[in-house]
């Protein structure tokens, strides 16, 4: 792609940045910049505002990203792009230095750590002369980003399939440490792109706990989904069937096998489990069935609460065969927010006792922003064939 002569005037920038409190830090932001606006016109095939019959995307504004430095800290404005998404390549390169960072700080908070150590521990990620004050910008700029994240509008997109879970971290509130959840909502986009659409802490998981998380998602303008994926909590289940009319529930089969094997003796376990599982690799819901009521025929005097269990949840675990065009490993179940779920324990074990909801809810959303921008750019989670199918099946 030919691009046009650049006019700007070399000395007039760099004497602009030598005004500035950190010249070295402000032709670096230039520099930044001038690289995302040429990568984003190498990806679109097009300049910004160009008219060419060979773009193939268009700009859809800006995003605040910050990124630290070596030389310091920078709040970038990334360009956003419709379809596609978009993150710079120095941004991926220096993902994980900026999030073990965060990880630093706010472990600092919950320890009561001393500035000083904080530098040290700083130092050895490659940022040099952290303090307070920069402490306190750091976790400035993260409450504007994660509010925006948490906060941002729905409308513009149809989410035809969602997962719900909640996460549990130890919390200190008034004095006391206690158990908080943060409930989860994931979805798939009209293209097959996973997102995460909510991050609400709740004091616990209830009918209405989730349902004013509900409610605010359809607030920002969720449309009604058509198949909704979770474990079978009462509340959330319920919660469920009365926010959203019309759309489907998939009671996570893992789950329910779960449920199913705590009636079973642990030295049958793992035969039993094996027998169960042949019930959701049927090709058909019929086959499923049918062979759910052979293991019930099979299994009932030896295991009746077993099979009592399995009697009273089959019809909302076989819910995703009414979708056949979805791939039915990824629908049947929550594993695909379980294993999110996991990953974010695991970054988040490093603090131990969060101080307060504030610095749980900050620090979990930043890590959930990081998986929302690699999902926007990486291969559909489901084939856009099969939720288009899908819409027309539920319409």
């Amino acid at each position: 792609m030919a691009r046009k002569k650049n006019n700007t005037n070399l000395t007039e920038l760099l004497l602009e940045c030598v005004t500035q409190p950190d010249p070295m830090l402000s032709m670096l932001e230039w520099l930044c910049t001038q690289l995302m606006e040429a990568e984003v016109d190498q990806q679109l095939g097009a300049e910004k505002s160009e008219r060419v019959d060979s773009r193939n995307g268009y700009r859809s504004g800006y995003r605040p990203r910050r990124l630290d430095t070596r030389m310091g800290t920078m709040y970038l404005m990334v360009p956003k792009v419709r379809q596609g998404g978009y993150i710079p390549f120095f941004v991926t390169e220096r993902k994980r230095s900026e999030a073990a960072l965060i990880q630093v700080v706010q472990e600092a908070f919950v320890q009561g750590v001393s500035t000083r150590k904080m530098e040290k521990l700083a130092q050895s990620l490659g940022i040099e002369n952290l303090s307070r004050s920069q402490v306190s910008e750091m976790t400035k700029g993260l409450n504007e980003q994660v509010g925006e994240f948490r906060n941002r509008p729905l409308s513009n997109t149809v989410y035809p399939v969602l997962w719900v879970d909640a996460l549990y971290e130890k919390v200190r509130v008034d004095g006391r440490i206690v158990s908080m959840a943060v409930l989860i909502v994931c979805g798939v986009d009209e293209t097959g792109r996973r997102d995460i659409i909510a991050v609400e802490p709740m004091a616990e998981e209830s009918r209405d706990s989730y349902s004013i998380l509900f409610q605010s998602l359809k607030e920002r303008g969720l449309a009604m989904p058509k198949l909704v994926i979770s474990d079978a909590h009462a509340g959330l289940a319920t919660a469920i069937r009365e926010s959203f009319p019309g759309a489907s529930w998939q009671r996570c089969k893992v789950h329910f096998m779960r449920n199913i094997l705590a009636y079973v003796s642990q030295k049958e376990k793992k035969t039993f489990a094996a027998v169960l599982k042949e019930i959701w690799l049927a090709p058909t819901e019929e086959l499923a069935k049918k062979r759910a009521y052979d293991v019930m025929d099979a299994y009932g005097k030896r295991f009746p609460k077993a099979v009592q269990c399995l009697e009273n949840g089959l019809e909302d675990s076989l819910t995703s065969y009414a979708f056949p065009k979805l791939d039915a490993r990824k629908v049947s179940s929550s594993n695909m927010i379980e294993r999110l779920n996991r990953e974010i324990r695991r970054r988040t074990s490093v603090v131990g006792i969060f101080p307060n909801e504030a610095s749980y809810v900050r620090l979990v959303t930043t890590y959930l922003m990081e998986y929302a921008e690699d999902w926007s750019v990486s291969r559909a989670y489901l084939s856009q064939e099969s939720i288009e199918a899908t819409l027309l099946i539920a319409a």
